[in-house]
Order: C-alpha cells, then sequence, then structure tokens
C-alpha cells in the first residue's frame, strides 16, 4: 500500500461521528495483539494547557535514558506529526503498514454500522508503532473529556488534568463540575492524579480520583510554581517546588499558565520515572511547542498562539502584558464553533484587525469575524480569504515597535507559520527515472507520474501547500506550458506535496502571475520563494564571509586524545598551533578546532577540561589569517571560546543546548547546525527515513527556525547533514549526491565527510579514505556546498578549486 492510500484512508474515516465509549478502541487493539500492553503509558487530559504540559513532559523524559513515544494533537502540517518516537514522526512506511492491517477489519465493522472513528484509529496507529518501537513510556494527551476518550483504553501510570473550563458542552457536560468528573476519569490508579484546577472544578476531581495532588501558585497547592516573567523574547523563568524537590530554570513558552503546565509536567517526571532536579530544568528548556507564543520576529514583533477559545484567548491576553508594544495589529481566523465575541472580548484592543479563513470547512466566515471584532471595538477591521495575505497585511501594518499577532486557531496558525518554515526544494532530474522518484517521494499517484514524467526534465521545485492553493499553481503551470505534479492525498484540511515542472520562462511567467494575487488563496509569498529555487533572483550572500562567493576549506584541528582520525597527534598546544598554521598555508579558510570526540563509543568530557583543550589554542591563533571555529556541544564551551577569540561556534548536537542559540546571537556570530540523531554516534541506533534528504530537511528546518528566532540571522546559520550521525553509509551518499536541496532552507551548507566510515560502502577501509574523501569534496562543491570540513586541507582544497573552474571556466 502506498502512503497516499493510507492517508486517505484515514482521513474518509472522520466520515463517521464520535461516539462515547473506550470499547471500538479497545477492539481495534484487541485485533492487533493488544500492542498498549507493552509499554507504560501517561494521560493527559485539559481544557487548555494539556498539549503544553505533554510536550514539556515528553521532553523531560527523553533527558533520561527512556526511549519516549509522543500522541499530540492536532497537527499543524502533517498528520504524522501526531505521532513521534524520540522526537521523530511516526513514517510513512509505517501509516501504510498499519492500515493495510487493519483496513480489512475496519470495513468489516463499517459494514455493520460500527466502524471506528479517525480518532480512535490514530489513537490505536499510535499505540501500535508505539509498541512497534519498542518505547519505554508513551506520553498521551487525551482529546475530549477523559472518561470516554480513545486514549482511555490504557491503564495510564501517571495522569493529569491541566484546567477545566466550559467546552464541548454538548458532549461531555454543561457545566464546570460536570466537566472536571468526566476529565478525572483519567486518574491512575495507585498513585494521585495531578492537576491545576482549582476551584469547585477541583472538588469535583477528587470525587472522582480520590487522591490528588495539586499544582499551583496558591500557598496550599502541593506543588508550588513562581513565574518569574520573560527572561528573553521567547524565554520565561519559573520556580517549582515539591515537598522534597525544587527546580529553577526557563520554559520556552511565555505565560504565567505555563508555570503551572511546567510544574504538573514536572511532577509527572518524578512520578514516572523519578527524573531528578536538574534533568528536569534542560527537559522543559527544550520544550519548544510551534505555535503556542511562539515568537517569529522581533521587527516588529510578530506572535502566533494557537488560542482556540475564551480561556486561551483571556490567558493570551495577560501573557502579551509582558511585552512592551505601541499598537497591536491580528490577524485572526476562527472555527464556527467557538465563541467569537468572548474570544473577540478577551484579547486586548487591536488598532488593525484582518479576519481570514484557514482552508478548513469549520472555519467561521471571515466577514462574520471582521464584524464580531467592530462590535468589540477595534479601530480597523478587514478581511481577506487566506491566512498568508492576512498575516501580510498585518504585518504590513505595523511599525517596528508594533505587536503583530496571529491567533484564533491552530488551522490558522498552521498556515500562518509556513511563511517562515516552507521550504522549496529544487530537484536534479537529469532523467526520466529520477523525475519518477520525485514524484513518487511526493506521494503522487502512478497515474500522475506516467502522465508528467516526461515534463520533469527542466526545473523542478517541490513545495508544500493548501489543496486550494494546490490546484491553482496546477492549473497555471499547466496554461503556462510546464506540468504539475499534486500528492494523492485528497482530504480537503491537509497540506500537499506539489512537484511543479518547467522551464526557467515557465516559472517566471508562474512567478508574475502569483504577485498579481489573482487567486486569492494566500499564494503570494510563494512567487519570490519560487524566484529563488530556479536561479531566476539574485540571492543576497550577505556579509563577507569565506563561503559568500565560491567553497569554503575548514581545516579540522582535534586537540583530543582520542579523535577517529589523527588520534590525538595535535593536543599539545604548540603542535596544534603549527599543524593550524600549516592549514592555513595549504588553503583553509576556516579552522575548526574541537575538544570532544563524537566517534562511536566516545566517552562525554567535562566541560572544564574540553574548555582547557581548545581555549589556548584559539588564543594562540587570534592572528592567523583564517576564521576561528570551535567545535563543541556545550554553551559553557561555546562562550569560553568566544572570549578567547573564536569566530563561529560548530555544534554537532543541532542545538541541543538551548543556551548554544542565544549565545551566538549575543556574540553576532555564525553558527553550524547539524542534523544529528545521536551525538556521540550510535552504531547501533537503526532510523528509518522515508526519503533521508527530505526528511534531514525538514528537521533541520526546525532547528534554523529556533536559531533564527533567538536573533541569529538566516545567513549566519550554517546547516549540515550530519553525514554518518544516524544514517547508513547509503544514505550519507544520498545526502552528498542531493546536497543541492539543502539551499531550500537558504542557509549556508556545510558537509563533513573527511574519513568517516561511510567510505566503507566503496571499499575504502581505515587508512584508505583519503582520496574517495578528496573525490566527494569535488563532488560537494559541485552540488553547491558552502563549506568543507576536512583533515587535508592541501588536497582538498585543489579539489573544490577544480570543481569551481570546471563550474565557471572562464574566472
Amino acid at each position: 500500500m502506498e502512503y497516499h492510500e493510507a492517508a486517505n484512508f484515514l482521513f474518509d474515516l472522520k466520515r463517521f461521528r464520535s461516539k462515547p465509549g473506550t470499547e471500538s478502541t479497545a477492539d481495534l487493539l484487541s485485533y492487533l495483539g493488544d500492542p498498549h500492553e507493552g509499554f507504560d503509558a501517561v494521560q493527559i487530559a485539559g481544557s487548555n494547557g494539556k498539549g503544553s504540559t505533554a510536550r514539556m513532559l515528553e521532553r523531560t523524559l527523553r533527558e533520561t535514558d527512556r526511549t519516549v513515544g509522543f500522541y499530540s494533537q492536532p497537527h499543524l502540517d502533517d498528520v504524522r506529526e501526531r505521532i513521534r518516537t524520540d522526537g521523530r514522526k511516526v513514517p510513512r512506511s509505517s501509516v501504510a503498514a498499519f492500515v493495510d492491517a487493519v483496513r480489512g477489519y475496519i470495513n468489516e465493522r463499517a459494514a455493520t454500522g460500527d466502524a471506528p472513528t479517525f480518532f480512535e484509529v490514530m489513537t490505536a496507529l499510535a499505540l501500535w508503532e508505539f509498541d512497534r518501537q519498542d518505547v519505554d513510556v508513551a506520553v498521551l494527551e487525551v482529546g475530549i473529556g477523559g472518561r470516554f476518550d480513545a486514549t482511555s483504553v490504557v491503564d495510564p501510570v501517571a495522569s493529569a488534568v491541566t484546567s477545566v473550563s466550559l467546552e464541548h458542552t454538548d458532549l461531555i457536560g454543561d457545566s464546570i463540575e460536570e466537566i472536571a468528573h468526566d476529565k478525572a476519569h483519567v486518574a491512575p490508579d495507585g498513585r494521585p492524579l495531578v492537576t491545576g484546577v482549582t476551584g469547585e472544578g477541583l472538588e469535583a476531581i477528587k470525587a472522582v480520583a480520590g487522591e490528588v495532588l495539586t499544582v499551583g501558585s496558591g500557598e496550599d497547592a502541593d506543588v508550588r510554581t513562581t513565574y518569574g516573567g520573560r527572561t528573553n523574547h521567547t524565554e520565561a523563568a519559573v520556580r517549582l517546588a515539591g515537598p522534597d524537590w525544587t527546580v529553577e530554570g526557563r520554559i520556552p513558552t511565555i505565560g504565567e499558565y505555563q508555570a503551572v503546565n511546567a510544574g504538573i509536567a514536572a511532577t509527572l517526571a518524578r512520578q514516572v520515572a523519578g527524573v531528578e532536579e536538574g534533568t528536569i530544568a534542560r527537559g522543559l528548556r527544550k520544550a519548544d511547542w510551534p505555535g503556542r507564543m511562539e515568537v517569529m520576529s522581533t521587527d516588529p514583533l510578530v506572535i502566533l498562539d494557537g488560542a482556540h477559545n475564551p480561556g486561551a484567548a483571556e490567558a493570551l491576553a495577560r501573557t502579551l502584558e509582558e511585552f512592551e508594544y505601541d499598537d497591536l495589529h491580528l490577524a485572526v481566523g476562527i472555527m464556527h464553533d467557538k465563541d467569537h465575541a468572548r474570544m473577540a472580548r478577551a484579547l486586548p484592543h487591536a488598532s488593525t484587525v484582518v479576519a481570514c479563513e484557514p482552508a478548513i470547512e469549520r472555519s467561521e466566515d471571515r466577514d462574520v469575524i471582521a464584524q464580531v471584532f467592530e462590535n468589540a471595538g477595534a479601530d480597523e477591521v478587514s478581511s481577506t480569504a487566506a491566512v498568508p495575505e492576512a498575516v501580510d497585511e498585518a504585518i504590513a501594518a505595523a511599525d517596528a515597535d508594533d505587536l503583530v499577532l496571529v491567533t484564533g486557531s491552530l488551522y490558522a496558525i498552521s498556515e500562518a507559520r509556513r511563511r517562515w518554515s516552507r521550504t522549496d526544494i529544487p530537484k536534479r532530474v537529469p532523467d526520466r527515472e529520477t523525475a519518477r522518484a520525485a514524484m513518487a517521494d511526493s506521494n503522487v499517484a502512478p497515474d500522475g507520474i506516467a502522465r508528467s514524467t516526461d515534463e520533469a526534465v527542466h526545473r523542478v521545485v517541490k513545495t508544500r501547500v493548501q489543496p486550494r492553493q494546490a490546484n491553482f499553481l496546477k492549473q497555471e503551470l499547466l496554461w503556462l506550458g510546464g506540468d504539475c505534479a499534486i500528492s494523492g492525498i485528497r482530504h480537503a484540511e491537509e497540506p500537499l506535496d506539489v512537484v511543479m515542472m518547467g522551464t526557467m520562462s515557465q516559472f517566471e511567467r508562474l512567478a508574475d502571475v502569483l504577485e498579481a494575487g489573482h487567486c486569492e488563496c494566500g499564494l503570494t509569498p510563494v512567487a519570490e520563494e519560487i524566484r529563488k529555487t530556479v536561479g531566476l533572483a539574485d540571492v543576497d550572500r550577505g556579509r563577507n564571509y569565506p563561503w559568500k562567493d565560491g567553497t569554503a576549506v575548514m581545516g579540522i584541528l582535534n586537540v583530543t586524545p582520542d579523535s577517529f582520525h589523527d588520534g590525538g597527534e595535535y593536543d599539545a598546544v604548540e603542535d596544534a598551533v603549527q599543524r593550524a598554521r600549516t592549514m592555513i598555508e595549504n588553503g583553509a579558510d576556516i579552522i575548526d578546532v574541537g575538544g570532544e570526540s563524537t566517534r562511536p563509543g566516545a566517552e562525554r568530557v567535562p566541560a572544564e577540561e574540553e574548555q582547557s583543550r581548545v581555549v589556548p589554542v584559539i588564543e594562540r591563533l587570534t592572528d592567523a589569517d583564517a576564521m576561528i571555529s570551535v567545535d563543541t556541544r556545550k554553551a559553557e564551551v561555546a562562550k569560553a571560546a568566544l572570549e578567547a577569540g573564536a569566530d563561529v561556534l560548530n555544534d554537532v548536537s543541532g542545538l541541543e543546548d538551548p543556551e548554544m542559540r542565544f549565545l551566538a546571537a549575543e556574540h553576532d556570530v555564525p553558527i553550524v547546525v547539524m542534523h544529528s540523531i545521536d551525538t556521540p554516534v550510535d552504531p547501533d541506533n537503526e532510523i528509518e527515513y522515508d526519503d533521508v534528504v527530505e526528511d534531514v530537511v525538514e528537521e533541520l528546518t526546525e532547528r534554523v527556525l529556533l536559531a533564527e528566532k533567538a536573533g541569529v540571522d538566516r545567513e549566519q546559520i550554517i546547516v549540515d547533514p550530519g553525514l554518518g550521525f544516524g544514517k547508513t553509509a547509503a544514505e550519507s551518499f544520498e545526502l552528498l549526491g542531493r546536497l543541492d536541496e539543502f539551499h531550500a532552507l537558504g542557509c549556508p551548507v556545510l558537509v563533513g565527510h573527511s574519513h568517516k566510515s561511510m567510505f566503507d560502502h566503496v571499499e575504502a577501509e581505515h587508512g584508505e579514505r583519503l582520496e574517495p574523501t578528496i573525490a566527494a569534496s569535488a563532488m560537494a562543491a559541485d552540488r553547491g556546498a558552502d563549506v568543507i570540513r576536512v583533515h587535508d586541507v592541501e588536497e582538498n582544497a585543489k579539489a573544490v578549486q577544480v570543481a569551481e573552474a570546471a563550474r565557471q571556466p572562464d574566472d
């Protein structure tokens, strides 16, 4: 079964109405062999805050040695986001295998009028996948209520109810007490239910759960939370105090209510795994949660927050009081089943409001939303059909000291966020077979592949847009004489992969049409991305870094006793400095000084020792005719290196230390962000990719956004695909061969391939990898690498020169 067929089957289940009870889910899991009985599960229910709390707990548990599953809803861009193992989305192949296994059973149940619903089947898929991935613990965000939710099929080892407000009154009760009573049924056996609920709701919870642990800022709370306010534009300080433990740290989501969510997550982490205070602090700080008080830029300040009901809107308004701004500009899209008037009244007074409609049937009409905000007293109200256009208009209306807020629904946030996260990937398509593969990877149906293959040998660009946008792109490109293949997924609410094919002239004319805004579906921002991707627009290469006008050579200087290649040869300061100066004479533009090995089995080096290795060398090289980089995963070491004179940070962990990105922003230096599954490399950890290049591009997109939101310019964020880190040799070669696709990120690209075990794939054993390294350097330069990182500078610098001469023989 192909993925698009499986996805369509799942989405078609939305035709079945929700029904109370867990029997349907339990029966489906029984058919699958009860996979949910093989691991511990935690349930988190609540009217608001359950997603943030679940994410905080999941990220904290991942700081231990446990494998962690995470089930959340709704998704922002891809239904597979709902199911993650150690942060990685469920592979398309798993979704297809699951649907293939259950389709017959579900059809039989449908024939008797008792088919499971979309949410029930998705829950079963999550639990089946977690069993398949052998997780130790799964964190499950409850859908609606608690008593009859599909996730309640598990016997949880710990549970929480974050908050209670009037919601889903037609399903779970029309009073706070009734709703709290329903949610409290997630309570675990033998352990107290953790909750942030107070007042009448708390009494109703106690009546069901019995033993309860309360979390909040009140004096009588079992776990006291203190919110310290913003520490920067994206983080806030919190203090959590339990009976015998205390955590002080930061969280990446601003708002006093998030301190309570953090307290609940910390309490659950201690119940589930006895997690110590320092580990909790690290996990909480890493719990980024897209679309929830997410600061996307600061000039003007742009915030995305999926406040979807009056309670969330009230909490959002309180949080905005922490920011200093002149005028508020809103882009807002709300679902029709929400209390629009109460939400509008809850938000601060807005100078401008642009109402819009997310591409989902449940969206309220934009003119209705506009009228609601007029009634609420907004100064200037307008409406537009598409979310991207509403965001553009709100930003255009704002001055540098204003605040732009996109809110109302996570569906609106999803569409708005693509302004920053969209990656239009250029495809190198020299022949029909490559064209077929590119379209198959985009879930294009076989008949669409057959029709489009002949057209896919000029310029090919892959993007991801809403269905109505995809149809417009196809219509226009066909009219212009090109071609366009669309993913076979047919669900009206799901963004679709689109493969556009045409000549340079056809793409230029398409961009002109999109800029004119004729479709009114939010494609105007795509025009400039298309121009950049196919080479029609001049790309500003930014500051005068060594990689601005060609491929720079980074020389590796390992001052470690256990490096996999040079084996500590340069661990003495004098030897290391001389080695660096020789590399510079031989053509190195950058010297990368590393004090900790990331080879398989390498021991972690204490920060103090690593610092003592690298700082003396860096201090001696400050007068060298090259940039100096420090190769480290620790912000503490990076800070000392920058103070000693380093110019670049090279983080092979991909910003695992949250402080690293803020450090780069503070010092205004470039930072290398590598895609890394394990650091050091764990050769026994087999990762399943659907398409290794596109999966790595997607994961790096979020890493790049983290750095950018911290204040690092995109031109200073250098992405590294991480050859050999969580990839097989074949996958590493595929990354190398398709390196040009990484320019979709809009960042310089670095390749680190020197003497790696991937060359075993071409029968080059350790000690015999110089020639393969040189060949790979030439290939990387030809594919547009901005930086190559190598041990043997002289030989590889010449390979780069040859590749560049072949591309531009007259220079």
